[in-house]
């Protein structure tokens, strides 16, 4: 009885396009929201000192990294800069089953997948740029974008701006404060349902 009783635990999902203040977002919707604890990913890249596996993330070889892609292990996963990364789809049912709220950085289509896969159990928040022009100002600001890979972030912006609309709740970066008080209200609310 006690079991059926226990609030099962919610997953919100950030996504948006590189440059528009995801990260610094998330990061002070966490420290106002204390109930919330950041997804934990898996890689293949080794662990730097200091790390701690389970705690910075699921270290694991390639050779177990493929046997859960194959085995549909990963709610999404990636391959950059040598390494893969993934979250994983254990973990994440775990954290919902035993009532604990997640927040995820997840690109898009792992944002929607993650949707399917906990329908009641998600809120999909998009972060979108003012503009596309101020989102290039943004990049160019960064100081670490040649000209080639700038131009490789903002298609693949435009791309991921196409799906903002499949997306629970959208938000327009164009005051940090604004836009992370905005998030850590609907979010707050998402989470006070039943």
């Amino acid at each position: 009885m006690a079991e059926e009783q226990k609030q099962r635990g919610k997953l919100v999902v950030f996504s948006a396009p590189s440059g528009t203040g995801k990260s610094t977002i998330a990061q002070q919707v966490m420290r106002k929201l204390h109930e919330l604890q950041f997804s934990i990913s898996a890689t293949t890249r080794n662990m730097r000192p200091g790390e701690v596996d389970g705690v910075n993330y699921h270290f694991l070889s390639v050779e177990a990294f493929d046997d859960l892609v194959q085995s549909g292990g990963f709610i999404e996963h990636e391959f950059f800069f040598g390494n893969h990364y993934g979250t994983l789809l254990e973990k994440t049912s775990e954290a919902v089953n035993e009532g604990r709220h997640l927040l995820l950085d997840l690109d898009v289509k792992g944002a929607l997948n993650l949707k399917k896969l906990f329908p009641g159990n998600s809120l999909l928040v998009f972060i979108r740029p003012p503009s596309m022009e101020v989102l290039k100002e943004r990049l160019q600001g960064r100081g670490s974008e040649d000209e080639a890979s700038l131009n490789l972030r903002l298609q693949r912006a435009a791309l991921e701006l196409e799906y903002a609309d499949r997306f629970d709740a959208v938000f327009v970066n164009d005051s940090l404060d604004e836009t992370v008080d905005a998030v850590s209200e609907a979010i707050r609310s998402f989470l006070s349902t039943k």
